[in-house]
């Protein structure tokens, strides 16, 4: 078991910058693959980004390539979410998961969720 608790959301303006954080309790974080998804209220869960155990490899969607950026700090437990050049279709719920397995885009492949957190782009 792991547990991961989102924090970092909040308010900014178009063009602006936030950072999120995702920090882990329980197993050894350096265990699991990190990944980063959003889910706007009606739409299905969407990929954002993930990171191996190691933080060597990465990868991200399409949408957000460019801007924003993952990282980890397995000596702290928590996983980052750097987000740049905001636009209003990137507000809505951000949520961290872990995979004991692989680094996945798939949210089926994730096993521990945090809550989530809000982030809201004012255009």
């Amino acid at each position: 078991q792991v547990q991961l608790v989102e924090s970092g959301g909040g308010l900014v303006q178009a063009g602006g910058s936030l950072r999120l954080s995702c920090a882990a309790s329980g197993r050894p974080f350096s265990i699991y693959a990190m990944g980063w998804f959003r889910q706007a209220p009606g739409k299905e869960r969407e990929f954002v980004a993930a990171i191996s155990r190691n933080g060597r490899s990465t990868d991200y969607a399409a949408s957000v390539k460019g801007r924003f950026t993952i990282f980890r700090d397995n000596a702290k437990n928590t996983v980052y979410l750097q987000m740049n050049s905001l636009n209003s279709e990137d507000t809505t719920v951000y949520y961290c998961a872990a995979d004991p397995l692989r680094l996945s885009l798939q949210a089926r492949h994730y096993t521990f969720w945090g809550q989530g957190t809000q982030d809201t782009v004012d255009s």
